[in-house]
C-alpha cells in the first residue's frame, strides 16, 4: 500500500521459517513499518532442524524474548489432523489436506503470542496467488476480529527472485548460495505431507521428475516382499500400532516411516485454488494414507449404513472447508459435532498389506462390530434371515417403478 495509507505499528508477530523469503520480510517490516519483529517458529514435523531459525532472527536484531519456536506437533496431529480423518476428508476426492490443514494451528499460535506479547498486528509470508494467504487470515480473524494483518506479498514490488536477493544483498540479509539461482520448485512439509509446486511441475502434462520426491521411495524399488501392520482405533482415532500404544504425533511418525520404505502415498494432482486458478501440485502423504485407509476400515464393520452414508455426503463439504480455510468457522463446528458423533463405537483393529505404493486393507475386527457372519453366510443360518421376507420388500421398492411403466415413463 502507498506509505500514506500504512498503518502505524508497534510490534508485529511474524510467522518465521529462516528462510529467505521470511528473513527478507522480516527485515522488510523493520524497514517499512520501523516496528518490532516478534518471529514464530512452528516445529509440524516438518523434518528441519530449527534452532538455525532461531540463529537468524537473532542475527536481523530480534531479541531472544522476541524469539518463539514451539513444538507443535503432538497438538497438531490430535487437535487438528485427527478431527479430520475421521471425516476422511479428501479434497475434490483425492488431497488429503496436509497444507491446509496445518494453517489454523499456526494463525491459532500467531494470534496466542500477539496477545502475549502485546503484537499490534501479524505478518506472513504466503503470495496472493495461493490458498494459504485466505487461510492465515480467515483463521486470524476468527480467532481475533480486530488483528491486523499484514501480507507482504500483496504490499511490496519484490515480483522475482532476482529483486528479492537484490533488496537482500542492500538491507545486510544473508544470502545462502543455494537461493541465488532459481529453486526448480517449492515445497511445504509438515507431520503429514510434503507439498511441491511451482517450476518443473508446471506443466500438467510432464510427468513429476524423481529428484522433486522426498519423503517416499519409488514403489518400483519398495521391498519386494509385502509387509503386514495392526492399527487399533478408540473412538474413531489411532492409538496403536502393531500392539504398541503411542501418542498421536508417534503414531503418525511410524506410519510415515513405514509409507516411505513402501513408496506409498504418491499424489500428482491438478486443484481447484479458492482464489479461482487451477493448479498442479505433487503432494507425499505417507503415513497419512495409510492411516486414512484403516480408518475407512474400521468403520465398515462398526458404522451403521445410514451414518457410513451420511458421513460420506457430508465428507466433500467439511473437506472444502478446511481447504478455503474455514477451519474456525459455526458450520465446520456443526459437522465436527456430527462426524465426532459417528465416532463413539469406530473401536477395533484394522490390518493392513503394505507393498509398492499400496496399503490395502486385508483384515478389520472390532468388539462393536455390526458384521454378522450369521446373517450373510451361504451356508444355513440357523434361522437368522427369512429369504422371503425379500419378496414384499423387492415388490414395495418396485411399486413405483411399476406405475410408471405403466403409464409409458
Amino acid at each position: 500500500m502507498p506509505d500514506s495509507q500504512r498503518a502505524d505499528f508497534k510490534r508485529v508477530v511474524l510467522a518465521y521459517s529462516g528462510g529467505l523469503d521470511t528473513s527478507v520480510i522480516l527485515k522488510w517490516l523493520q524497514v517499512t513499518y520501523g516496528c518490532e519483529v516478534v518471529t514464530f517458529t512452528a516445529d509440524l514435523g516438518q523434518g528441519e532442524e530449527l534452532e538455525p531459525a532461531r540463529a537468524k532472527a537473532k542475527l536481523l536484531g530480534i531479541p531472544d524474548e522476541h524469539i518463539f519456536i514451539d513444538d507443535l506437533r503432538e497438538e497438531f496431529v490430535s487437535d487438528f489432523v485427527f478431527p479430520m480423518m475421521r471425516a476422511n476428508a479428501r479434497y475434490e476426492g483425492d488431497y488429503l489436506l496436509g497444507t491446509s490443514i496445518a494453517r489454523p494451528l499456526i494463525s491459532k499460535r500467531l494470534i496466542e503470542i500477539a496477545r502475549e506479547t502485546g503484537a499490534d498486528a501479524i505478518a506472513h509470508g504466503a503470495t496472493g496467488k495461493g490458498n494459504d494467504q485466505v487461510r492465515f487470515e480467515l483463521s486470524a480473524y476468527a480467532l481475533d476480529p480486530d488483528i491486523k494483518v499484514i501480507a507482504p506479498w500483496r504490499e511490496w514490488d519484490l515480483n522475482s527472485r532476482t529483486a528479492l536477493i537484490a533488496w537482500a544483498e542492500a538491507h545486510q540479509v544473508p544470502v545462502p548460495k543455494d537461493k541465488r539461482g532459481e529453486s526448480p520448485f517449492s515445497t511445504d512439509a509438515n507431520l503429514l505431507h510434503t507439498s511441491s509446486e511451482g517450476k518443473v511441475l508446471e506443466d500438467p502434462w510432464e510427468e513429476v521428475p524423481d529428484y522433486v520426491y522426498s519423503r517416499t521411495n519409488n514403489p518400483e524399488d519398495a521391498p519386494d516382499q509385502p509387509e503386514y501392520i495392526d492399527i487399533e482405533f478408540e473412538r474413531g482415532d489411532g492409538v496403536a500400532l502393531n500392539g504398541d500404544r503411542l501418542s498421536s504425533a508417534s503414531l503418525l511418525t511410524a506410519l510415515n516411516d513405514l509409507g516411505q520404505k513402501h513408496g506409498i502415498g504418491r499424489l500428482d494432482l491438478v486443484e481447484n485454488r479458492f482464489v479461482g486458478m487451477k493448479s498442479r501440485g505433487m503432494y507425499e502423504t505417507p503415513g497419512g494414507e495409510i492411516y486414512a485407509r484403516a480408518h475407512r476400515g474400521i468403520e465398515q464393520i462398526t458404522l451403521d449404513r445410514g451414518a457410513a452414508h451420511l458421513k460420506d455426503e457430508l465428507m466433500p463439504r467439511y473437506a472444502e472447508l478446511i481447504y478455503n480455510g474455514l477451519w474456525f468457522s459455526p458450520e465446520r463446528e456443526m459437522l465436527q459435532a456430527a462426524i465426532d458423533l459417528s465416532q463413539k463405537q469406530v473401536n477395533g483393529t484394522v490390518r493392513l498389506k503394505l507393498y509398492k505404493g499400496n496399503a490395502q486393507v486385508v483384515g478389520r475386527k472390532s468388539p462393536d462390530s455390526l458384521y454378522s457372519e450369521r446373517h450373510v453366510t451361504f451356508e444355513d443360518d440357523a434361522g437368522a434371515y427369512d429369504q422371503k421376507d425379500a419378496e414384499g420388500f423387492i415388490k414395495l421398492n418396485a411399486l413405483r417403478l411399476r406405475l410408471l411403466a405403466k403409464r409409458g415413463g
